[in-house]
């Protein structure tokens, strides 16, 4: 009976030590699958957000539900929101957004390529909370150091003899007056744009856009398009000089042989990050200078170093325009925007009154200025260069990975993925973008679109934008792809 009870005491030891061992192997592998690695779709796992050492407020405002019921009653039906259901964010910090229920997001758009220092970036929040308290309005028609200080600031970053700034509210603003200025100093009222662009949402700037998504059926007031020098879609591919000889063509035989301006993105943004040419921008500034025109750069976008490899995108292409124009990033989210020129097509200007009610407002200037001062000390355009050549490559490496992913374009901080059906023809795949991008929403990631058919991921994303963020939404976009 004793030699019985021997064998059932070490029946029950060994059972409980493989019930032990059996545990701590399931903890064991339990533990390590938490841990995203370099490929997690490639395990079948959810990519998991990079740590973040930032715990948002508790939300007690209106919900989402109620939010979007007082919007649809109440704003005006034009108004577009992304996502299928529409998220609800109540705030931001550095690089992310969070939900009404504390959820973090990756924030891949930049609430359109507009916050550039990241979302409540201390410095800039000081600056104007400082500001805030001593005068938060006066009109240019009395001086206030912070709109002088600003203007100095933003004229030493300008090449060449661009030193006069006029301070504006958007980017569609800015566009606005630098094709008066355009018209005014040349004499002339013919502009030529690019097919393919977005230069703002006005009557006159819907004429210099080019997506009929956004333009309504009212005249364009002498706007000329040329072909679009896109070396993906392009019909000369990356052929700068038929692209140029088309602009030339198009002097001769649609205008009079003079016109005012030309006008271009470097890299078009609502077009679907779609960089021009290598060489075509130079050959052009030479043509329309002769045929009597100023030129313009158009950098909402891509300015204040998001490209990484220069501060300005003209300087990409080698130029030094007459006007330049921005916004967006200007501000990190404070509807601001100016227009830089020469000193000799500003006096142009001095013909008549020429103000903007809120144009230099010394809140919106003690920002703009403090923007200026973290890109320098945060060597951000560095930053942009050696992240993005990161993710651009993980991006490239998913392009050859999965046939749906038509091309990866960009520089920096700025970038595009274009998704096609077929790669030789190029057809857009509208319908597997926009799964896609619910999907990249459910994963905890939020980019733009883009293109005429909306099949281009645009991600601009603010630019304290990390390694380890492009590697999680490489790895989110690969596990989405790879469940289509």
């Amino acid at each position: 009976m004793a030699f019985q009870k021997q064998i059932l005491k070490k029946a029950l030891r060994e059972a409980n030590l493989k019930r032990l061992i059996g545990r701590s192997r399931q903890a064991f592998c339990s533990f390590f699958s938490s841990i995203p690695s370099a490929s997690a779709a490639a395990t079948d796992l959810k990519p998991v957000l990079p740590p973040f050492d930032y715990t948002p407020k508790p939300y007690k405002g209106p919900l989402a539900d109620e939010v979007f019921q007082k919007r649809k009653k109440f704003l005006g039906p034009s108004l577009f929101h992304y996502y299928k259901k529409p998220l609800n964010i109540v705030e931001g910090k550095m690089q992310y957004l969070f939900d009404e229920n504390g959820r973090r997001y990756l924030d891949a758009f930049a609430g359109i390529v507009t916050v550039s220092c990241g979302h409540c970036h201390p410095d800039v929040l000081a600056a104007v909370n400082e500001q805030n308290k001593l005068l938060q309005h006066a009109t240019t028609i009395y001086l206030h150091h912070a709109i002088a200080d600003f203007a100095e600031a933003l004229a030493e970053k300008m090449p060449g003899n661009l030193k006069v700034v006029y301070f504006v509210n958007s980017g569609t603003e800015a566009n606005e007056l630098a094709m008066l200025m355009a018209r005014l100093y040349s004499g002339n009222l013919g502009m030529i744009a690019l097919r393919n662009a977005y230069h703002g949402g006005s009557s006159n700037t819907i004429g210099l856009t080019a997506l009929n998504t956004w333009k309504y059926p009212i005249p364009q007031g002498e706007i000329h398009h040329v072909v679009n020098p896109d070396p993906y879609r392009g019909i000369f591919g990356s052929d700068a000089s038929s692209y140029v000889k088309d602009v030339q063509d198009h002097i001769d035989y649609g205008t009079s042989g003079r016109v005012a301006g030309f006008i271009a993105e470097t890299i078009q943004g609502v077009g679907g990050a779609v960089e021009l040419a290598p060489g075509y921008l130079k050959p052009v500034y030479d043509i329309v200078r002769k045929a009597g025109g100023v030129c313009i750069a158009d950098e909402v976008q891509t300015g204040f170093g998001r490209t990484g490899s220069h501060y300005w995108g003209f300087q990409t292409q080698g130029v030094v325009p007459d006007i330049v124009t921005m916004a967006k990033g200007i501000g990190n989210g404070l509807p601001l925007g100016a227009v830089v020129t020469t000193p000799e097509i500003a006096s142009t200007m001095s013909q008549k009154l020429q103000f903007n009610t809120f144009g230099g407002n010394p809140v919106c200037s003690a920002g703009g200025h403090a923007v200026l001062r973290v890109v320098d000390k945060e060597r951000r355009q560095a930053h942009c260069a050696d992240v993005g050549a990161h993710f651009l490559e993980r991006l490239r490496g998913l392009q050859e990975k999965y046939e749906i992913i038509g091309d990866v374009r960009g520089r920096g901080l700025m970038i595009g993925v274009e998704f096609v059906t077929d790669q030789k023809d190029k057809t857009p795949a509208k319908t597997e973008t926009a799964v896609l991008f619910e999907k990249l929403r459910e994963l905890g990631v939020l980019v733009g679109k883009g293109g005429l058919h909306g099949n281009v991921f645009r991600i601009k994303p603010p630019m304290c934008f990390t390694k380890d963020d492009s590697d999680f939404l490489v790895d989110a976009l690969d596990y989405a792809i790879s469940k289509l």
